[in-house]
């Protein structure tokens, strides 16, 4: 039995994936595991966490200062897609991204604001655009927040606009913890 209940798209679990992760550069991968772009991304996010966690393992002296940051984007890249979301066309027909891609853009925009860093993002479609909750960290040189906030506020909206085409309906920020940088 799986122990991750991590389902793709193509009904594959993703232990089946990571059970079978150098099957492809060892010329033992199943017709399945060569084209199906599901397990192919996976395959590709468990490769560069495996990465990074061996490098950290590795490591004697302390981690690089960007160990963490490569850790954060693969666990960020999580293989479910959640909800899809429809993007406005021009044309007629539709196009459609997931909840967690825009998700990563709204974050990624939230990061861009000094001593902010972006924790949780929750994208939920709804009638006139998407509705957001955006969960932060926030440095102690920013303790009141007001400003940083306003920031965070502007960027993630003029992404969420700009970067993939979706007008924000609601967007809801929470400070949930405080750091310390160094020499603060």
């Amino acid at each position: 039995m799986a122990m991750t209940d991590y389902e793709l798209p193509c009904e594959r679990d993703v232990e089946q994936v990571w059970e079978r992760l150098d099957a492809v550069g060892a010329g033992l991968a199943d017709e399945h595991e060569l084209t199906c772009p599901h397990c192919r991304a996976a395959r590709e996010s468990l490769l560069a966490l495996r990465e990074a966690t061996s490098e950290l393992v590795a490591e004697e002296d302390a981690p690089s200062p960007d160990l963490f940051g490569r850790i954060m984007s693969a666990v960020r890249a999580e293989v479910r897609r959640g909800s899809m979301v429809r993007l406005p066309t021009p044309e007629p027909g539709f196009v459609e991204v997931s909840e967690q891609a825009v998700a990563a853009v709204l974050r990624y925009a939230a990061d861009t604001v000094d001593g902010v860093r972006a924790r949780r993002c929750r994208v939920r479609t709804v009638p006139g655009g998407v509705e957001v909750e955006l969960t932060l960290a926030l440095s102690l040189r920013n303790a009141t927040g007001g400003e940083a906030l306003a920031k965070v506020r502007e960027r993630v909206t003029a992404a969420a606009a700009a970067r993939v085409g979706l007008t924000l309906a609601k967007l809801d920020l929470f400070v949930d913890d405080l750091y310390e940088e160094p020499g603060e």
